[in-house]
């Protein structure tokens, strides 16, 4: 018992208790329910010092760091951002100009501007009578991405006078700033920079007169089966176009606005090629609308007398060489007995032409270079030198032409015989017929045609150097034409006009003609020239070009008679 005390005296034993049973039969099923995941039942373990100097190193870098980035984006580049945050607030937009508005000679407005409701830009309108459609072209819209941005920000000008006159018409845009609060809703709104609207374009056309012939064509095509047609009315002194007409045409609302897929690819296939500028980019055989062009090349080279008789049996015969039995026989469209070039521009004489162009017999001919030359001269076989697209120089035949075009096949007599009567290779587009015959009418004068109404006349214009008393016979031949020649058609009561009409034969077995009727007026004081031509149509029918015309004068005598007719 000694040790007993011992022990409880040093304190090894320091209270007397007794044991409990549990406390000796401890098992699994008894066991504490530590979670251990949060460290429970586990023996305390202190930090060692390595331990606390890492904690203390780890977060001293910490603080350097952030301490580091806050001073870069607070010091260095805090502005930066400052402005970049003003922008998320302040959004810029664009505000489109208004694109110019598009007027005829007459105030008639041709295409014109129709706001949105969205403030975006406007929506483009053309007139709503046909005719106009190659003249006054289309448009295509700003373009923008999914997101709303603009990638394309202006109008674009394409074909006619959209595209011609696109810088006058386009405008400047401005930009607007716009305010916004933080959930995007609009506070405030700020014009920066206002917008410069397009400039106005006034045009020489005449928008009705457009119409008439549009209409008229379009009429008689679709009744006489000819393929299309075109009619061009010029001032003879400024150049200014009246009239350039075409059928078919596109619709320009529809090829603007983009949407109408079905329309536009009917345009693309249909066999009438509407898509063609047919008076400035069409090339047609002429036919008998060159005669007076080949007339005056004659009497300037003092080949003929304006007053020398040839005679018309229907045709010619040009022995061959080859087989002097089998002649080759050039065709008159009738016989016409004795003609002096008057009567022979009157009625059309081809044998007269044939005369004067290749020679027969005794008679010398201008020759094929003559024949080029005086074409040439009259502005045929090149440009007209206009404000107009995708114009076509035509072609004049010569011998180089056909050897380049028929395997260097030599020129022969019976090649400037066709030549001379417009047919052969000849072609040319009706806005170069129109020119020709307004030279003719102011008696030599080649002017630059333009769509702009009182635009400027050049001072310096060339005058071709022929005589007035050559240009005289050609009026006169002309007016005759008019009076009781082939075009009777266009003879009017009370006014006065000369043309000359034209039928060229085209196609397998010329079973298709060109019709053409060509002009000026009035014809004591010339102030206007035309031309009109349909194309492509069956040779059996009487009814063409001729026709047109005349519905567009009864117009005009009844609609503009003062304008057109009665000449200050």
């Amino acid at each position: 018992m000694q040790w007993l005390g011992k022990l409880r005296r040093n304190g090894r034993i320091r209270s007397r208790k007794e044991i409990d049973p549990d406390e000796i039969f401890l098992d699994s099923s008894n066991l504490p329910e530590f979670n251990t995941f949060q460290f429970e039942g586990r023996f305390e373990q202190p930090i060692s010092g390595r331990m606390l100097y890492s904690l203390v190193v780890f977060f001293v870098l910490v603080a350097i760091l952030f301490t580091g980035r806050m001073w870069f984006l607070q010091i260095i580049t805090g502005e930066a951002y400052a402005q970049q945050s003003e922008n998320n607030r302040l959004r810029h937009t664009l505000i489109f100009a208004e694109r110019g508005v598009v007027y005829d000679r007459n105030g008639l407005e041709l295409a014109w501007n129709i706001p949105r409701e969205d403030e975006s830009f406007s929506d483009r309108s053309f007139f709503t009578k046909p005719g106009l459609a190659h003249i006054l072209g289309y448009v295509k819209y700003p373009a923008k991405d999914s997101a709303g941005f603009y990638y394309e920000n202006e109008y674009v000008g394409s074909d006619g006078v959209e595209k011609m006159f696109n810088t006058e018409l386009q405008g400047k845009n401005g930009l607007r700033i716009v305010e916004t609060n933080a959930i995007g809703d609009i506070v405030s709104k700020n014009i920066v920079r206002p917008p410069t609207n397009g400039m106005p374009v006034v045009l020489s056309i005449d928008a009705e007169l457009q119409n008439i012939f549009y209409e008229a064509i379009r009429d008689l095509a679709l009744d006489k089966d000819f393929d299309g047609g075109s009619a061009v009315v010029i001032d003879i002194d400024t150049g200014e176009l009246l009239a350039l007409t075409n059928y078919p045409e596109y619709d320009s609302g529809v090829l603007t606005q983009g949407d109408d897929r079905a329309t536009i690819a009917s345009y693309q296939n249909r066999r009438d090629t509407p898509f063609l500028n047919r008076a400035v980019s069409g090339m047609y055989t002429p036919g008998s609308i060159v005669k007076p062009f080949v007339a005056i090349g004659a009497l300037r080279e003092g080949i003929v007398s304006p007053e020398k008789n040839f005679f018309s049996s229907g045709s010619i015969e040009v022995p061959n060489p080859y087989d002097p039995d089998n002649p080759t026989i050039f065709n008159d469209w009738r016989a016409h007995g004795y003609v002096d070039m008057r009567r022979a521009l009157a009625v059309s004489s081809n044998v007269y032409f044939y005369y004067i162009g290749g020679g027969f017999e005794e008679q010398k001919g201008l020759g094929i270079l003559n024949i080029e030359k005086y074409m040439r001269m009259f502005g045929f076989g090149s440009t007209t030198g206009s404000d107009l697209l995708e114009e076509q120089p035509g072609i004049i035949p010569n011998p180089e032409w056909k050897s380049d075009n028929f395997d260097g096949e030599i020129w022969r007599v019976g090649d400037t015989y066709n030549t001379a009567i417009g047919q052969y290779g000849f072609q040319l587009t009706p806005l170069q017929a129109a020119r020709g015959f307004a030279a003719i009418a102011n008696k030599g004068v080649l002017v630059n045609p333009t769509l702009m109404k009182d635009a400027a006349v050049p001072e310096d214009v060339d005058r071709i150097d022929i005589d007035d008393n050559i240009f005289d016979v050609i009026h006169q031949g002309m007016r005759s034409a008019v009076l009781e020649g082939t075009a009777k058609g266009i003879n009017m009561y009370d006014v006065k006009v000369a043309g000359k009409t034209g039928t060229a034969q085209r196609g397998r077995g010329n079973k298709y003609v060109n019709s053409w009727v060509v002009g000026f007026f009035p014809y004591d004081k010339p102030k206007y020239a035309f031309a009109v031509l349909m194309e492509n149509g069956p040779v059996k029918n009487l009814v063409g070009a001729t026709f047109v015309m005349r519905q567009a004068f009864d117009w005009m005598a009844s609609n503009r008679m003062e304008e057109y007719f009665i000449v200050q």
